[in-house]
């Protein structure tokens, strides 16, 4: 409840916020920031003559042995605002104080969830871990805690108190109450009981299935031909299946893998069965007639029959357009394996990668060489001081300060407001490095009692491979999108101006959280922006306005199959978090889904379901990215593609979405951005309308 979600009004709220915080001041050590990334930083001579900071600048946090000082001042002082929340009179200090408390265990266990899987030494990650086990414990306690909800309860049940309330301060208190009511504080003491019991089963559950859906499975040597052992892992006898090698030329080695990795595991099949069965009776406890019910609450969606309306009007429009891919795929398989031409679930990832390179030759060793790391930081850069007059300066981190010498540290500035806060990035592999590239909130943003703004802090993680002797970092057009994606989460972060950390930055509904990431896709596809900072790393010779057609045009190649296959994941999500029990074992429903919505054959004893590692993060919500692409496709078509660098359109996408995080209605800052309230229809057709293959032509059009 009172750690803010992870992923977890600029009117005039935000306005007077900003009037009333100084400009931070700018530092005269920055350095330009395309340089930093295109050269290895000097680890022996970092922050030799500074004292010994520690992670993030938390002085504690200088070893291992320091997450123990920090949860124990952060859980003293959480004690101290609980009694505070408790005796103050209801009003907007309520909230206030609610928030001091999200935010006083939030900047512990946010930490600490970052470094317990990203920090090289196993010291500071279990010490990371026993954190997050102390903090997590202590919101066990704050979501059974009657008084606590009452305090909040006496305010939300005086119409007078909340029609007096802005109407970010009231968003947030509900926010609070409807996470203690989902985790049924408001039940009597036996069920509130259960519903504890029911939420420490379900992460139990949901630990142990994500655990299973990445497990290798090990078969004997001698029941595979021999001439694909050599693709796989060998273990004595046995070879090691980790994947679903869907990329791998040869039809067997793809068939095996898939047939392999996805062999129904008994243990695994009861584990998913326990966990849908164990969130539909927290569900039902708490008042709701499903978990997506429960889980849907509060996004653009709002109830799991818009979700289903949309994957449905989504998939009838997608049918003949996936049918065509299908056809497609089939004609390049039976071209390069006549024997064998039947287009089954492992082939199209390989197909479609042929049919692009044969038709559009995207071969990536072609683009590399003018994305080079420091140029794309450049790119990012340009984009970011015109569109938003905001620039990033490389610092020099302090001793102690990173957890890696390769992780860089970035300052956000604004022309005016100056510092808006810092970015480590952490782009590069090393052993044991989680392979995920993703956005961490470390520090949350917020309105401080004394007026000062708390600074957000994030980390950036990417698996760029290191440059080598004799050239720069150089980046795949797909780790270039990349970049930008997490980029957009970090960018989020930094702009939100929330008064409440609670709903800063990324903290809001899973089907918006997506749409400024997936927005700075779309900025990375164009020409205009490409062309700010593509160049050759030896000849400074700028990247050809064909090849980044040809680029565009080549993502659009089975295009819609791709989507369909999203479509299938998001309803067999929707099933399976929907009416209880369900009427067929979760391998059936698969089967029947498959069939029904992808159009490929099930292949039988697979059972790809306990491979979704979505299930657990996404539960009820993997169409989030489908409804995160459709917005962000409408705010890049109304908003942003008739001028990529419009600061005007810029200016108003931060007053209009970045600005509020989670503090509005998701729909609310749609109908900001696009002057409109988008029905499923609009966002079904945006989907569709990014398929065409003459779209956005003017800077697309091949030379």
């Amino acid at each position: 409840m009172l750690c803010a979600r992870r992923l977890g009004g600029l009117g005039a709220g935000v306005a007077a916020l900003r009037a009333g915080v100084r400009a931070r001041r700018v530092s005269t050590s920055w350095a330009p920031v395309g340089a930093a990334f295109d050269v290895r930083p000097q680890g022996r001579l970092r922050g030799v003559f500074g004292e010994r900071r520690g992670l993030f600048g938390v002085p504690e946090l200088s070893a291992p042995e320091g997450f123990q000082v920090a949860q124990e001042e952060a859980l003293r002082r959480a004690e101290v605002l609980v009694q505070r929340a408790c005796a103050t009179p209801a009003g907007p200090e309520t909230v206030r104080v609610f928030d001091e408390l999200s935010d006083t265990l939030c900047r512990v266990a946010d930490l600490a969830d970052f470094v317990k899987i990203a920090h090289p030494e196993p010291a500071f990650r279990e010490a990371a871990e026993e954190a997050c086990r102390s903090i997590g414990t202590m919101v066990e306690r704050l979501n059974t805690n009657v008084e606590l909800y009452q305090s909040l309860q006496k305010l939300l049940a005086d119409k007078t108190l909340v029609d007096s309330l802005d109407a970010e301060t009231r968003r947030v208190a509900e926010l609070f109450m409807f996470d203690f009511e989902i985790s049924g504080i408001h039940l009597d003491e036996e069920k509130r009981k259960r519903a504890v019991d029911l939420n420490v089963r379900i992460l139990d559950l949901s630990s142990q299935f994500l655990m299973g859906t990445n497990f290798p499975v090990k078969i004997e040597k001698r029941l595979l031909p021999e001439h694909i052992h050599r693709h796989f892992v060998h273990d004595g006898s046995h070879i090691v299946v980790d994947g679903l090698h869907a990329e791998a030329p040869d039809d067997l080695v793809r068939e095996a893998a898939y047939k392999i990795f996805l062999y129904p595991n008994a243990g695994q099949l009861k584990c998913l069965e326990d966990l849908l069965r164990n969130r539909d009776l927290l569900a039902k406890l708490v008042g709701y007639s499903t978990f997506s019910h429960r889980a849907l609450q509060g996004t653009i969606a709002q109830n799991p029959e818009t979700v289903t309306q949309f994957l449905e009007k989504l998939s009838d429009k997608l049918s003949e357009r996936a049918v065509k891919d299908f056809e497609m795929m089939r004609g390049m398989k039976m071209k390069l394996n006549p024997q064998n031409s039947e287009l089954m679930p492992w082939d199209p990832p390989y197909y479609s990668g042929m049919i692009r390179a044969e038709r559009y030759n995207i071969e990536p060793s072609l683009y590399c060489p003018f994305f080079s790391l420091g140029a794309c930081m450049e790119g990012l850069n340009i984009l970011f001081n015109k569109l938003l007059g905001v620039s990033l300066y490389a610092e020099q981190p302090a001793k102690g300060e990173v957890w890696c010498e390769d992780v860089r540290k970035l300052a956000v500035v604004h022309e005016s407001e100056g510092l808006l806060g810092h970015i480590y990035c952490d782009f590069f592999q090393r052993a044991e490095k989680p392979h995920q590239d993703c956005h961490f909130t470390i520090r949350g943003g917020r309105l401080k009692a004394d007026g000062e703004y708390q600074l957000p802090v994030v980390v950036l993680m990417l698996n760029i491979p290191h440059s080598s002797r004799n050239s720069p970092t150089l980046l795949t057009p797909g780790m270039m999108e990349n970049l930008f994606h997490e980029m957009g989460h970090a960018m989020h972060s930094m702009l939100g101006r929330t008064r409440y950390q609670h709903v800063t930055g990324t903290r809001c509904p899973t089907d918006f959280a997506e749409v400024p990431s997936i927005l700075m896709e779309y900025f990375s596809n164009d020409y205009r922006v490409v062309s700010q900072f593509a160049r050759h790393y030896e000849t400074g010779q700028p990247l050809p306005k064909a090849m980044v057609s040809r680029l565009c045009e080549s993502k659009k190649v089975c295009a819609a199959a791709d989507m369909q296959l999203q479509v299938f994941y998001a309803t067999l999500d929707q099933i399976y978090h929907g009416k209880h029990p369900l009427r067929k074992s979760t391998t059936d429903i698969l089967k029947e889904t498959q069939e029904k919505v992808y159009g490929l054959p099930y292949v039988p004893n697979t059972a790809w379901q306990l491979r979704f590692s979505h299930l657990v993060g996404y539960g009820a919500k993997y169409y989030s990215y489908l409804m995160s692409r459709a917005v962000a496709s409408m705010v890049w078509k109304e908003c942003f593609l008739p001028d990529p660098f419009n600061r005007a359109a810029g200016e108003r996408y931060r007053r209009e979405v970045l600005a509020h995080g989670g503090g509005r209605e998701p729909m609310l800052l749609v109908q900001g951005m696009l002057q409109k309230c988008p029905s499923v229809d609009d966002f079904v057709d945006a989907l569709v309308s990014d398929l065409d293959l003459d779209f956005e032509t003017f800077f697309m059009d091949s030379q």
